[in-house]
């Protein structure tokens, strides 16, 4: 908020085109998103991030279940998705466009392309950590793999799970907009880049500000969503900090 006050109070004078005063971009942003129809370029990114976000996490989660529990696999794999996972998401998407076009599913491939990586190696990670006492206690009652993972593998990896989810979260929003600055004729993305072009930066000052609002939105929601999961592992650390 203090930010915004400043922003607001410093370039009020302001002439510069390429720095215009906050009041004339919040003017100009509730007249394209607002009350014109400009807001309809959120609906392509939104749903390119949620099936981008949302098949990354359950990927994510299970390939990282897979290789946790065949631990030959894992070792024979883990080379090569270290090297895979140092690759800037950015750098393979020429070669995403190259094979797949510019349609939506090039979009979406490259989400989960980018954000699979920290959910991957945060669940093996995880599940590497599960105190082997308790595996051990599942193996004497008889306890079915499925059962174990579901019961006693996944809640005590979930806080990390959860650290991977939002780490892949926010890869997710970044590489929605970048994959609508290539060849794009639509979404936020496109929307800032040829704002740019066009010499309206206004416009994409407008843009830039509704994507921060988007992410920040869907940060918040994150941090909801993850302290009913986690409730029980939070208010474990509160009784561990207060003893």
């Amino acid at each position: 908020m203090t930010g915004l006050i400043l922003w607001w109070v410093l370039s009020a004078d302001s002439t510069s085109t390429f720095f215009p005063p906050l009041q004339d971009i919040v003017t100009r942003l509730y007249e394209l998103w607002i009350v014109g129809d400009t807001k309809e370029m959120l609906r392509p990114s939104l749903t390119h991030f949620a099936i981008g976000y949302g098949s990354a996490g359950v990927l994510g989660v299970g390939l990282g279940a897979l290789l946790w529990r065949f631990r030959r696999t894992n070792d024979a794999v883990s080379p090569l998705l270290y090297f895979i996972y140092v690759i800037p998401a950015p750098a393979i998407l020429p070669a995403v466009i190259a094979v797949m076009g510019i349609e939506s599913g090039m979009k979406v491939t490259i989400i989960i392309l980018a954000a699979i990586w920290p959910t991957l190696l945060n669940t093996i990670d995880g599940m590497r950590g599960i105190d082997p006492i308790k595996l051990d206690t599942a193996k004497v009652m008889h306890m079915s793999p499925l059962h174990t993972v579901r019961s006693v593998v996944l809640p005590g990896a979930m806080p990390q799970i959860m650290a991977g989810l939002r780490h892949s979260l926010q890869i997710s929003v970044i590489m929605m907009v970048v994959s609508e600055l290539v060849a794009s004729t639509s979404g936020i993305g496109f929307f800032i880049l040829d704002a740019q072009q066009r010499f309206a930066f206004t416009d994409m000052w407008t843009g830039i500000i509704v994507l921060a609002l988007i992410g920040s939105a869907l940060t918040f929601l994150f941090i909801a969503v993850e302290r009913v999961v986690l409730g029980w592992y939070i208010g474990a650390r509160a009784v561990e900090e207060k003893g």
